[in-house]
């Protein structure tokens, strides 16, 4: 059977309710939950300066706090390290000052994650995403269509995950709720359905085409293989296409993170990560950790971070303001 294209009819009151707030409130409201995303973390290390004396003491505990929060041996480090290089150099002796000190540092230490997503460089830019069952895949690729939608770009969407109907239903319910094509079919090759999608995308001058994968573990290597082969084949669509591989983790795993990085990297060769549920147990160090390029894992950079259900609660990494929410 041939891929089929879904074309939901528009629904006014989603697009309604796509409308952002106000920019100044939207940005404090987004801060705020990702600061209480994070609050397991920032109480721990937050918590640490208030009423104590700058001693060895005070690093030891900060050691242990980063390692905890899932920051890594290597990152935890790094940081300490330089932390104790910049209260020498400028004779720093209050805790508070200290802390605004750390802050710094883990955002210096964030900021090579931090990257722009090329929307427009080149139409239609293809998108595939994988990731593990539960990391929120189809669900952050319903909110970047509206995010992509917002910004002016026409989006495609392909149901690559075809072994799963209730995975198909829940795309083609995102496209609905954004008004948006989706390329789906029953059962079959996920690769011809992504094939079939890249050339609806030219066809049709879309923005952007959005292929979802079947969620796996790195262990799975024969589904890590279908995820090559999608690969592949979306390149015989477009010479240049995937232009962006993104892997979407769950902002609970902590350090399994990494090992989930590593091997999708060496699968399909990312190129950007979308972390989600930084609003639950989420210790958030995990990504001090991707920065370090500890465990052989390359710095990917990290182009939106979640922390609900929400079409707004999915934003762009912004190293600052996580290192802010982190060190609390």
């Amino acid at each position: 059977m041939g891929a089929l294209a879904v074309a939901p009819e528009p629904e006014p009151a989603a697009a309604e309710s796509a409308q952002p707030a106000p920019a100044a409130a939207a940005k404090k409201s987004w801060l705020s939950r990702l600061k209480q995303g994070l609050s397991r973390t920032g109480q721990s290390i937050g918590g640490l300066f208030v009423g104590v004396k700058v001693d060895e003491s005070l690093f030891e505990e900060l050691e242990s706090a980063l390692i905890m929060a899932d920051a890594g041996v290597e990152a935890t480090g790094q940081l300490i390290t330089a932390l104790r290089a910049r209260v020498r150099k400028e004779r720093i002796e209050d805790a508070a000052q200290v802390k605004a000190a750390l802050r710094d540092i883990l955002a210096e230490h964030l900021a090579p994650l931090e990257k722009p997503f090329p929307l427009g460089s080149v139409q239609p830019l293809v998108v595939m995403i994988a990731g593990v069952n539960g990391a929120g895949k189809t669900t952050s690729i319903g909110k970047l269509a509206n995010t992509f939608q917002r910004q002016g770009a026409s989006v495609l969407l392909a149901a690559g995950d075809t072994f799963r109907a209730a995975a198909r239903e829940q795309l083609v319910e995102w496209g609905a709720r954004n008004n948006v094509t989706v390329i789906a079919q029953d059962g079959g090759d996920p690769a011809a359905v992504a094939f079939d999608a890249v050339n609806a995308g030219r066809a049709r001058q879309a923005g952007v085409v959005m292929i979802d994968t079947a969620g796996r573990l790195p262990t799975q290597l024969h589904l890590m293989e279908e995820l090559k082969k999608i690969r592949r084949v979306v390149g015989k669509a477009d010479l240049a296409a995937p232009h962006e591989v993104l892997l979407v983790l769950d902002g609970n795993t902590g350090q399994n993170a990494i090992a989930q990085i590593r091997a999708f990297d060496a699968a399909i060769g990312l190129t950007g990560l979308v972390v989600t549920k930084l609003d639950g147990t989420a210790k958030g160090g995990t990504l001090a950790a991707v920065a370090a390029g500890s465990q052989g894992v390359r710095p990917v950079p990290v182009y939106w971070i979640g922390v609900g259900e929400g079409l707004d609660d999915l934003q762009p990494f912004v190293a600052r303001e996580f290192a802010a929410a982190l060190v609390a």
